[in-house]
C-alpha cells in the first residue's frame, strides 16, 4: 500500500481517544499507553488516538474532535474527594501502609483525574462508546456517582473477615496473575465467555492488577462478573449497549488484554478479545451515524418565497439570542418578529424530549413571544446572582459550564438546520 493510500484509509477510520499515563524515565517525565490496547483497537478497525496527560489538556479537549469512542485504561488513584471525603475511616497508620504497599499507585495525578473525567462525562452525555478496564471503569463508575474503596484487600477483609480473600494484585507476577470470577448470566460478559464456561460453574480466570475497586455501583449499570470477596469485576449499562446501533458503555475491572499464553501469545480464552472486538463495532456503528446525520445539502437553493421565510426565521432567532445574551433588554416593537420563531418552533415539535427541556434552560426555545419577555424582565435579579455566582466558580467549573452550553448550541443548530432542510423537501413535493 503507498503512502497516499495509507493517509486516505486513516482518514475514513473512526477515532478512538485514549488517555496517556505519566511516569518518570531518567529523571524525566514520560508519557506511554500499554500497546495490547493499542494492538486491539487498529486490528479490528479504528484508530487510537492518544491525548497526553499534559497540564491544560482538559481544556482543550474541543480540539479532539470527532470522537467515536474513549478506551481509558492504566492509571494511579482516583482522588477521593471527587467520590466521598472521608478515607473510609482509615487510621493515619494504615493510610501509611497502604502508601507503602501500592507506592506506584497511590500518587493521585489530578490532572489524569480530570482529563479521564471530563471524557466519560461526554460519552454519557452523548452516548459515544466507552470501554473502561481497569482505573477506567473506576473512573466510569465515579462519573456517573458510584464510590470507590480506597484499599480492596482492607475494606473487604474488615467486611468478610479472612474468608473468601482473594489476591486482587502480584507485584512478582504482573501479567501471570490469575484469580477466580464469577460471570453473570444473560450479560455480554456471559455472551463472549460462554463457550468456556465450565458447566453450570459459570467461572473463568483473569488477571487484574488493582488494589482499589468498585465500592456502590453507580444506579445505571449491572454487574456482569463479581470475584469470590464479593468485588464487582465487571459492568455495563443495559440501556445503552447494542454495539450493532453504536451503544456500548462499559467497564471491566480485569485485563482481558493481558490473560495470554506467554510462549505463544495466545489468549486465555477466545472471548478476551469480544471486549475490545464489540467496542470497535460500536465506535464504526456510531461514526456512521454521526456521518448519516451530517448528510445535509451543503447547498440548499430555495425559491424567492422560501428564501424570505428563512431570512425572517433567521432574524427571528437572532434577535431571541441577543436578548438572552444581554440579560434580558428590552426590545420595543420586535414582539412580532419574535412570534415568528416562537410560531416555527411550536409547529416544528423534532426535538427529543430531554433536547427540548435542555434548550428551555439556557432560553433558546420561544414557544411565546411576549410570556418569553416577561420571563426575562422578572429573571434579571436572578440573572445577577447567577453571575456573581459564576464569579467564584473555578476555572474548570466554568469550563463544564461552558462546554454545555456549546453543546446545545450544536443540538439547536443542527435542528434547526433540519427543520429547514425538511421545510424545502415539502415545498418541493408540492412544486411537483
Amino acid at each position: 500500500m503507498n503512502m497516499a493510500a495509507s493517509s486516505d484509509l486513516s482518514m475514513i477510520l473512526p477515532r478512538v481517544l485514549i488517555v496517556s499515563r505519566r511516569t518518570l524515565r531518567k529523571n524525566k517525565f514520560v508519557d506511554f499507553v500499554g500497546e495490547y490496547h493499542l494492538d486491539l483497537i487498529v486490528s479490528y478497525g479504528a484508530v487510537p488516538v492518544i491525548v497526553p496527560r499534559v497540564s491544560g489538556v482538559h481544556m482543550l479537549l474541543d480540539s479532539f474532535e470527532p470522537i467515536h469512542g474513549v478506551l481509558l485504561c492504566e492509571g494511579e488513584d482516583i482522588d477521593p474527594s471527587h467520590y466521598e471525603s472521608e478515607l473510609s475511616g482509615f487510621s493515619p497508620q494504615e493510610l501509611q501502609e497502604i502508601r507503602e504497599l501500592h507506592a506506584s499507585d497511590t500518587a493521585i495525578d489530578r490532572e489524569k483525574d480530570t482529563i479521564e473525567l471530563r471524557l466519560a462525562k461526554l460519552c454519557l452525555e452523548r452516548n459515544i462508546p466507552y470501554l473502561g478496564i481497569c482505573r477506567g471503569s473506576q473512573v466510569l463508575n465515579v462519573a456517573c456517582g458510584g464510590t470507590l474503596y480506597q484499599d480492596v484487600e482492607k475494606e473487604l477483609s474488615k467486611k468478610n473477615g479472612n474468608l473468601q480473600r482473594v489476591m486482587h494484585m502480584n507485584y512478582e507476577n504482573y501479567d501471570g496473575h490469575r484469580h477466580l470470577v464469577k460471570v453473570v448470566d444473560k450479560t455480554p460478559l456471559h455472551d463472549w465467555f460462554r463457550d468456556s464456561l465450565g458447566g453450570n460453574k459459570m467461572e473463568i480466570m483473569v488477571n487484574s492488577y488493582h488494589h482499589q475497586g468498585v465500592k456502590k455501583l453507580a444506579q445505571r449499570f449491572v454487574p456482569m462478573a463479581f470475584a469470590p470477596d464479593g468485588l464487582i469485576e465487571g459492568f455495563y449499562d443495559p440501556d445503552t449497549y447494542n454495539p450493532e446501533e453504536g451503544k456500548f458503555i462499559m467497564g471491566l475491572q480485569f485485563h482481558p488484554e493481558r490473560m495470554r499464553n506467554p510462549e505463544t501469545d495466545d489468549f486465555d480464552y477466545p472471548g478476551c478479545r469480544s471486549a475490545y472486538e464489540e467496542f470497535v463495532k460500536a465506535v464504526i456503528a456510531y461514526d456512521k451515524k454521526l456521518s448519516c446525520s451530517a448528510r445535509i445539502p451543503n447547498s440548499v437553493k430555495l425559491n424567492q418565497e422560501m428564501e424570505k421565510k428563512r431570512k425572517v426565521l433567521v432574524r427571528s432567532f437572532s434577535i431571541a439570542r441577543n436578548m438572552y445574551s444581554s440579560g434580558g433588554a428590552k426590545v420595543s416593537g420586535q414582539e412580532s418578529e419574535l412570534q415568528v420563531g416562537a410560531e416555527f418552533l411550536e409547529a416544528n415539535t423534532a426535538l427529543s424530549l430531554q433536547q427540548e427541556k435542555r434548550l428551555k434552560q439556557m432560553g433558546a426555545t420561544v414557544r411565546n413571544a411576549s410570556s418569553y419577555i416577561q420571563r426575562l424582565k422578572m429573571n434579571e435579579e436572578r440573572e445577577r446572582m447567577a453571575r456573581n455566582i459564576m464569579g467564584k466558580m473555578s476555572i474548570e467549573q466554568l469550563s463544564e459550564l461552558k462546554s454545555f452550553y456549546h453543546l446545545m448550541g450544536q443540538i439547536c443548530s443542527e435542528s434547526l438546520e433540519k427543520k429547514l432542510h425538511d421545510l424545502v423537501v415539502v415545498d418541493e413535493e408540492d412544486t411537483h
